[in-house]
C-alpha cells in the first residue's frame, strides 16, 4: 500500500471517529422528550410555532452562515464592575428591577424575589471547556443576590438553562422554578427539584399578590442531537400590585405579541430582547431584531420596556454596541421616546415610578 492511501485511511479512520465520537456525545446530552396530549402546538413528539414557524434546520443553511460571517466588533470587559447588593425584599407595591447579564433579571416584586433564566456561568455549554465564552462579569455577585423565592425558564438552552447556576440556587435557597412543558423531566433528572411545567396561557399563584402566565414565544429547543423541539418555549406575564410585568424570553417576532398586549394590558413593564439578530436571514425565525422589538413593544401595550439578551456573550453576528445603536434608530423612526425603552447598566438596580 502507498503512504499517500495510507495517510489517506488513517485520516479516514480519524474523521470517522471523530464523527462518531460527537454523535454519541451529542446524544447523550439530550434532554427527555415531553411526552403528553396533542395540542395546537405540538404534534404528539414535536413542539410548533404558529403559523409553522420554525428555526433555520440542517448543514446547508448552518455553512452558509459559518462561511460567510461578518462579526461586529465584540470586546472582552474583564474589569466591568459589579453592581451594588439589592435589598433583601421590596413591597408595598414596588417594582424594582436589576438586569444581571444577557437574559437575566432580578425582579424584586410584592416581598418576592424572581430570577429569570439565572446564568453566572462562564460558557453557555455543556462543557466548561468549550463554547461561547462570557466577555463581561454578571452585573451582581452571586454571593450578593437575596434569597430566591421563584426562578422563571423560558427554554432549555444553555444560555438560559444552566445547569451549575440552577444547582447554586438550589443548595442556597430552594426556590421553586416554573418552566415550558417537558423541561422539569430534565431538572429533576438533574438533580434539581421543584420544578414545574406550564403549557402556553396557563397561570399558577406564586403569592397572595402575584400570578405567573405563561405565554407564547416563537423560538425552539434542545439541549443535543435527539431533543429538537421536544419541551416547549416560553415567555411569562406576572400579574402584580405594581402592574403587570412581561419577560419575553428568546423569542422571534410573530402575532402573539398582540394577543398578549389584548389579554394583559396595560402592561407596566416589558423585557424585550434585542441582541443574537445577525445575518437576519438566519436568525429572524427565533430572535426579534432591536426594530421588532420596538414594534413588540408597541404590540404589548407596554408603558415601559427594558432591553435583555446583548452584551455578555457574543452568539450571533452582532458587535457589542450594535443592538443598542439600532434599538435607538428604531425608536426615532417610530416617534417612541427613548426613555420608554431603556437600557438598564448591567447591576444597578432600577426602581419603577408609580
Amino acid at each position: 500500500m502507498s503512504t499517500s492511501r495510507r495517510i489517506f485511511l488513517w485520516t479516514l479512520s480519524v474523521l470517522a471517529l471523530l464523527a462518531a465520537g460527537g454523535f454519541i456525545i451529542g446524544c447523550s446530552i439530550s434532554a427527555p422528550r415531553y411526552a403528553g396530549p396533542r395540542s395546537d402546538h405540538f404534534d404528539g413528539k414535536q413542539f410548533q410555532n404558529a403559523g409553522g414557524v420554525h428555526a433555520q434546520e440542517g448543514l446547508r443553511p448552518m455553512l452558509r452562515w459559518m462561511l460567510h460571517r461578518e462579526k461586529g466588533p465584540f470586546p472582552e470587559q474583564p474589569a466591568a464592575p459589579y453592581g451594588p447588593k439589592p435589598p433583601a425584599r421590596v413591597s408595598g407595591g414596588q417594582l424594582r428591577v436589576t438586569f444581571v447579564n444577557h437574559g437575566t433579571f432580578l425582579l424584586q416584586v410584592d416581598g418576592l424575589n424572581i430570577l429569570t433564566d439565572p446564568i453566572w456561568s462562564e460558557r453557555t455549554s455543556p462543557y466548561q471547556w468549550i463554547g461561547p465564552k462570557r466577555l463581561r462579569p454578571p452585573g451582581l455577585r452571586f454571593e450578593d443576590l437575596p434569597k430566591i423565592d421563584v426562578v422563571l425558564i423560558s427554554h432549555n438552552h444553555y444560555d438560559h438553562l444552566d445547569v451549575g447556576t440552577l444547582r447554586r440556587l438550589v443548595a442556597r435557597d430552594q426556590p421553586r422554578i416554573f418552566a415550558g412543558l417537558g423541561v422539569a423531566q430534565f431538572l429533576t433528572e438533574e438533580k434539581i427539584p421543584n420544578a414545574t411545567d406550564l403549557e402556553w396561557w396557563q397561570q399558577v399563584p406564586l403569592s397572595a399578590q402575584v400570578k405567573l402566565n405563561c405565554v407564547p414565544a416563537q423560538h425552539f429547543s434542545g439541549r443535543g442531537l435527539r431533543d429538537r423541539d421536544a419541551t416547549l418555549w416560553a415567555g411569562y406575564v406576572l400579574q402584580t400590585s405594581a402592574g403587570n410585568l412581561y419577560y419575553a424570553g428568546d423569542t422571534g417576532y410573530g402575532q402573539f405579541f398582540a394577543e398578549i398586549g389584548r389579554r394583559f394590558a396595560p402592561m407596566r413593564l416589558a423585557i424585550l430582547p434585542i441582541g443574537a439578530y445577525r445575518p437576519q436571514w438566519f436568525m429572524a425565525p427565533i430572535h426579534i431584531s432591536p426594530a421588532e422589538a420596538v414594534q413588540a413593544h408597541l404590540d404589548v401595550q407596554a408603558r415601559q420596556s427594558v432591553a435583555t439578551h446583548f452584551g455578555t456573550f457574543q452568539l450571533a453576528d452582532d458587535g457589542l454596541t450594535e443592538p443598542v445603536t439600532d434599538l435607538r434608530r428604531a425608536l426615532q423612526e417610530k416617534s417612541v421616546p427613548d426613555s420608554t425603552f431603556l437600557v438598564l447598566k448591567e447591576g444597578v438596580g432600577w426602581t419603577a415610578q408609580p
